[in-house]
């Protein structure tokens, strides 16, 4: 079993976010989501794994991942040009897969509970493709299933009258024929090669189709809500471990996650979950809230922050309450005023507030 990692796409809804970076490697509880996503695979087992990068900075996914060693897996590379579909991405790699059954992840979506025993489901099996379903409230923005007497019959994507709420996760397996399908699709009217009418080829042509229902939570992180929404779930996983320094005791409550090198000055306070990155500085004063994620090496002098993630190498000295925000790295909030109001941020890189 190989596996595939989509990388692509332009992240509209998460910009300034994406403007300098790929969306995949915006950080949840302070990791890539496309990292959960390959540990998720490594997991399952899988050591040979592609990456599909897109036309945003691509470098910076290399840079991060490298030929795979320090994660124990091989990564190859594949370039697509121009957001094209899924379908196109995963043609791309048939040279990668050649022989082998694969699975195709999308490296902004998270899962509880992983992978591993699909995986198992799938290499028993005597099918050719199996989707993940998920039940949702707004399957319009997804792939749907179609279903008739409990059978899979179809899939269509982006319905505006879905005929169920149930969505296709952006987990697919596959056997290699899938991509003979792909050589046969033309674009939709969305200008994709859709990986739903690939795999609606299939079921048309008799090929066998299983479908299976995820029990844990799934996310599609493709807005600031979808993001803010994954941090709260995936702390909420997470146990405590104090590997800094507290000044104080009583500074921190609850399950808080405190990361080598780190510093909560005496009369902070952390309330988790939480999690805080190396050669972080929590001053004196300062509130750290529940659900929050704060980054490495950053500065945060004055300020109350909850619900937010605070990525690297930034500074808050700020007098008001910061909520539900996404500050890139890098980023500067500084305040010369005592009137203390709850803020909303979605910062890109580099950028600096004064309120």
């Amino acid at each position: 079993m190989k596996g595939i990692i989509l990388h692509g796409g332009h992240g509209t809804r998460l910009r300034p976010l994406t403007h300098t970076g790929p969306k995949q490697l915006i950080p949840i509880a302070n990791k890539p989501i496309s990292q959960y996503v390959l540990e998720d695979l490594i997991e399952a087992g899988i050591k040979d794994v592609a990456i599909v990068l897109g036309d945003v900075y691509p470098e910076k996914v290399k840079e991060y991942y490298g030929n795979g060693s320090n994660f124990g897996v091989n990564i190859t590379y594949i370039y697509q040009s121009k957001p094209a579909g899924i379908a196109h991405a995963v043609g791309l790699c048939e040279d990668f897969v050649g022989d082998s059954p694969f699975v195709v992840y999308l490296g902004d979506n998270l899962l509880k509970g992983g992978i591993k025993g699909f995986v198992r489901e799938f290499e028993d099996s005597n099918v050719d493709v199996m989707v993940l379903l998920s039940e949702v409230k707004n399957p319009e923005r997804f792939g749907v299933a179609k279903f008739k007497n409990g059978r899979l019959v179809g899939l269509v994507e982006k319905p505006k009258h879905p005929p169920s709420n149930y969505a296709l996760t952006g987990i697919y397996f596959f056997k290699p024929v899938i991509f003979e399908m792909i050589k046969n699709l033309k674009p939709s009217w969305r200008g994709e090669l859709e990986i739903t009418e690939a795999i609606q080829m299939l079921l048309e042509r008799g090929y066998k189709i299983k479908h299976a229902f995820v029990t844990g939570w799934w996310k599609d992180t493709g807005t600031p809500e979808d993001i803010l929404d994954a941090n709260r779930l995936v702390l909420d996983e997470l146990d405590a471990k104090v590997e800094g320094k507290v000044e104080e005791e009583g500074s921190i409550q609850g399950r808080v996650i405190l990361e080598k090198n780190s510093v909560v000055k005496r009369g902070a306070l952390i309330r988790g979950p939480a999690i805080i990155g190396e050669n972080t500085v929590i001053g004196s004063g300062v509130y750290i809230g529940p659900y929050t994620s704060i980054g490495r090496n950053n500065q945060i002098r004055r300020g109350e922050i909850e619900n937010s993630i605070i990525m690297d190498h930034c500074l808050i000295d700020i007098e008001d309450r910061i909520v539900d925000s996404l500050i890139a790295p890098y980023s500067k909030i500084t305040s010369n005023e005592n009137k203390p109001r709850g803020k909303r941020f979605i910062l890109g890189e580099r950028s600096y507030v004064e309120v």
